[in-house]
């Protein structure tokens, strides 16, 4: 690992990504294996917020009807479709991950404006208008404000958006980190794409270890 590329804990935020009903199972775009990650996002989310480190949980909204929407979807979402729609139950966060409690509402009138919707002193969410998280957002502003070089990625569907993600931070210089069993679609070849641009492959107990500290003694 190269002095470069290997995290710094101490300076890392947790990103975040697509971790919404519409996208878990019995959503309207379910994508496998993101039930089955959810617990571990939870987890990273829970051990960031004790740390007192910086979350960014990014959604995705398609107001049906939009034309400002990924190319695979827009032509359903020109003719009505409904998925992860603003104001819709499907669009909220899935249940224990941006806090305690059910499934957290995103404000959408917030989040389509370009703003973000404070949850806490260093918990935010933030609408992202295609695949990467930094696209038309104010992500890399918000995370230089809080002196973090470390982004750690978690989150739905890894061949999209939290790849995208990772190639977007790698750009602009932060350090990064994939926690492999908290990202649903991991596959060999995606995660030799990363290792190969300098993502650290981490796993939840690992990183929540990390983000904790060393245990004090004496």
């Amino acid at each position: 690992m190269s002095g470069y590329t290997e995290p710094h804990w101490a300076a890392s935020g947790l990103v975040v990504i697509d971790m919404q009903v519409d996208f878990a199972e019995g959503g309207m775009l379910p994508v496998a294996g993101t039930d089955a990650v959810t617990p571990n996002v939870r987890r990273l989310a829970e051990g960031f917020r004790r740390a007192g480190r910086p979350i960014v949980h990014i959604v995705r909204l398609y107001p049906p009807g939009s034309s400002d929407v990924d190319l695979p979807r827009r032509a359903a979402v020109e003719a009505g479709a409904v998925l992860g729609a603003p104001d819709t139950p499907g669009s909220a966060v899935i249940a224990g991950i941006a806090g305690p409690g059910g499934p957290l509402p995103v404000d959408a009138g917030v989040l389509l404006a370009g703003k973000p919707q404070v949850l806490g002193e260093h918990e935010i969410v933030l609408f992202k208008p295609r695949w990467g998280a930094f696209y038309r957002t104010e992500l890399e502003q918000w995370l230089r404000e809080r002196q973090v070089d470390t982004v750690v990625v978690a989150g739905c569907n890894l061949p999209n958006c939290p790849r995208a993600t990772l190639f977007e931070a790698s750009e602009r210089d932060f350090r990064t980190v994939l926690v492999e069993d908290a990202v649903s679609q991991v596959s060999a070849e995606r995660l030799a794409d990363l290792a190969g641009i300098g993502v650290t492959l981490s796993s939840t107990g690992t990183v929540l270890a990390e983000v904790a500290g060393p245990p004090v003694t004496g």
